[in-house]
């Protein structure tokens, strides 16, 4: 990354302005986190505290953005239905650089959007910091976790959710995942590595298939450059590129070409290889909105992101015409 693309990727997280700190975050009422594992977590790593909630000051379509950081017990709340349940469900993870967790951005209003469609929402707090793939201040280059505690995390719940479907009043064959930014590459990592566990199994939970039926990666990131990576050439991860297979779902791509944090190419690069796959994929871009908008609406067309969303749902056979 240069430093021109750091600095962007800071002011935008921070949303222009100081955080307030809070309590350790919780649903809205009536809804309850359930944690995911039931003992210690695989392949814990220390945390240099405990759990808090950040508010920003600064605001996004007029409004704070509540972040959480240092996600040892990983979590997943689930949001049913408001009206008629279609028996579609969606696993969803908040984006922050795999290094915290935008919780009400890109987590609890995505619910508010999935609940209202009739589909069940099961929101990720999954672990945070440096879970996944993500920046080094003090190498000034991006690098990998020391364990892939996201992708873990992920794992566990999307069985979770098949395995619960009949009590959940959920189709074990329509739940996918939705996610955003560093969110968006795990929503890759999930289509491309659910063949085999990456931990050994705790439960009868984890005999269930964790193969999501379709992905939605908005705005994704780190699907383009990973340590080493010469920035002119336009190539996907290998770690996702080497795993894509027809058996990869069908995926819904979505990105801004002024997007200052995750360049478009990290978008274009999965795009050709779930089609060199022949993966069905459908991509939408934009002109403008740059990155990390969530489902605020603005003045901009890429805001209306959602109804592109609940069509191709249809098209390929998730939700009612």
């Amino acid at each position: 990354m240069t430093k021109l693309l750091i600095l962007a990727l800071v002011v935008l997280f921070m949303c222009g302005g100081l955080r307030a700190q809070t309590n350790v975050w919780q649903p809205s009422p009536g809804h309850t986190q359930v944690l995911i594992w039931p003992g210690t977590p695989p392949d814990a790593q220390p945390v240099a505290g405990p759990e808090y909630t950040t508010v920003t000051k600064g605001l996004l379509a007029g409004r704070p953005v509540v972040f959480v950081d240092r996600v040892s017990q990983p979590t997943m709340t689930v949001y049913s239905p408001t009206g008629t349940n279609t028996g579609v469900a969606v696993v969803v993870f908040p984006g922050g650089g795999y290094m915290e967790l935008a919780i009400d951005l890109e987590g609890t209003e995505v619910a508010d959007w999935l609940t209202s469609k009739g589909i069940t929402c099961v929101l990720l707090k999954y672990r945070v910091p440096a879970s996944g793939p993500h920046y080094d201040k003090q190498l000034d280059r991006e690098v990998l976790p020391n364990a892939p505690m996201a992708l873990e995390d992920a794992q566990r719940t999307v069985g979770l959710v098949r395995f619960h479907a009949a009590e959940w009043h959920i189709d074990p064959h329509k739940i996918g995942v939705l996610g955003f930014s560093a969110g968006g590459h795990l929503v890759a990592a999930m289509s491309t590595h659910f063949d085999r566990r990456l931990y050994p199994a705790v439960d009868a939970a984890d005999k269930a298939s964790c193969r999501p039926d379709f992905a939605v990666p908005i705005y994704p990131g780190h699907l383009w450059s990973w340590p080493g990576k010469p920035d002119d050439k336009l190539e996907l991860n290998p770690d996702i590129a080497t795993h894509i297979t027809r058996r990869t779902p069908p995926t819904f791509l979505l990105q801004n070409e002024d997007d200052n944090v995750d360049n478009v190419n990290q978008a274009l690069v999965y795009y050709i290889g779930l089609k060199n796959a022949g993966v069905p994929v459908e991509m939408h871009l934009y002109a403008q909105g740059g990155h990390g908008f969530g489902l605020r609406r603005t003045k901009l067309p890429v805001t209306g992101w959602p109804q592109l969303v609940e069509t191709w749902l249809s098209t390929i056979g998730m939700m009612p015409d």
